[in-house]
């Protein structure tokens, strides 16, 4: 098995919490090579942290030695940076989303394919516990054939009041390309990644924007609030399967909450705490698995272990380009039906890159 030589583009929170601690806890695998920043400083500052023997000027000084690279910057450069590193020839973990939008997308995968390298998306949450449970539930065929799914992703008061979160240029939108994308690509994954066909959405802001909110995580300015705060979509599948989709950074309800529900003809599922629902022996049926404890970040290490491994096919990859794809897709579709106010016919436009 091959020790790779790791480097991360951009230092900020979602590499310091998660990638360079996941990529460290694994040095039969991974050697923390180098990281790179625009604000130099930063950059410094991590490497010292974490003991990482280079720091960058360029992405491209990075990328000359490195084998494979983490980016993690503002969703802007996802796709520059990621073509960048997969046309010299290194394999690429990207932060999700995948791009700013399917075109930017559809250019990533033409490059790792042209290139023959991996790219992979960073949605670990496949890699929690209850994800692969759901998982092995649906493949092993306990709901029978899937009728109907939900997402709730709602958050009270969490705006993120950091960083470049809430810069539309930067970003490309808000709750929904930041936190519902995690269970948009979630329940895609469980339901078989079936073929979007029409795609109703709305998206709201106007709760972010009213003056004097209470935000729990940091200040909000309203008045350049520009970005999405509360999404609500229906989305019809190709095999009949239908998708209520919800998420929210700023909600009038009473809590956070995170649900992913599956109905299918045989049985049921919720993922978050995961519980099955079944009819049987004359009597219906819930069935809770009793989960082993996990590391307090399992499906961060997870994801990177699983990337790391499949560089040289040790290991199956687990977000696949193409599915990060129909999850860029659906959502350009999201905001186009809410500019225009009518539902989005889809197509398969991946299909022509395969």
């Amino acid at each position: 098995m091959n020790k790779w030589k790791v480097g991360v583009i951009g230092t900020g929170g979602i590499a310091t919490d998660r990638h360079i601690p996941a990529l460290l806890s694994l040095p039969h695998l991974a050697e923390m090579t180098a990281v790179q920043d625009v604000d130099r400083e930063r950059a410094l500052k991590v490497a010292k942290e974490f003991e990482v023997p280079h720091v960058c000027t360029s992405p491209e000084e990075l990328l000359d030695i490195v084998d494979a690279v983490i980016i993690c910057t503002p969703n802007k450069f996802h796709a520059d940076l990621s073509i960048k590193a997969l046309n010299r020839g290194v394999h690429v973990l990207c932060e999700k989303p995948m791009a700013m939008d399917r075109h930017e997308a559809e250019a990533m995968l033409r490059a790792a394919q042209e290139n023959d390298r991996i790219l992979a998306i960073a949605y670990h949450y496949r890699h929690t516990p209850e994800g692969i449970m759901a998982k092995r539930v649906t493949e092993a065929g306990e709901l029978g054939k899937p009728l109907v799914a939900r997402v709730q992703a709602m958050r009270r008061r969490k705006v993120p009041g950091w960083g470049v979160f809430t810069d539309k240029d930067l970003q490309g939108g808000g709750s929904l390309i930041d936190f519902g994308c995690h269970l948009l690509d979630l329940s895609l994954w469980l339901l078989g990644n079936p073929e979007p066909v029409e795609v109703s959405a709305q998206t709201y802001n106007e709760l972010s924007r009213t003056p004097g909110q209470v935000n729990d995580w940091g200040e909000v300015d309203s008045e350049s609030f520009e970005v999405d705060d509360h999404v609500t979509s229906y989305i019809r599948f190709e095999n009949g399967v239908t998708l209520q989709f919800e998420c929210s950074w700023a909600a009038n309800i009473k809590e956070d909450h995170t649900t992913l529900s599956i109905s299918g003809v045989q049985g049921g599922l919720d993922v978050y705490p995961f519980e099955l629902y079944q009819s049987k022996h004359g009597a219906v049926w819930d069935a809770t698995p009793v989960m082993r404890a996990e590391e307090s970040d399992w499906a961060g290490k997870r994801q990177i272990a699983n990337f790391l491994e499949s560089l040289d096919g040790g290991e199956k990859l687990a977000v696949h380009p193409e599915e990060a794809l129909r999850v860029t897709r659906i959502i350009d579709a999201m905001y186009e039906s809410s500019r225009t106010g009518r539902a989005v016919v889809m197509n398969r436009q991946e299909e022509e890159l395969r």
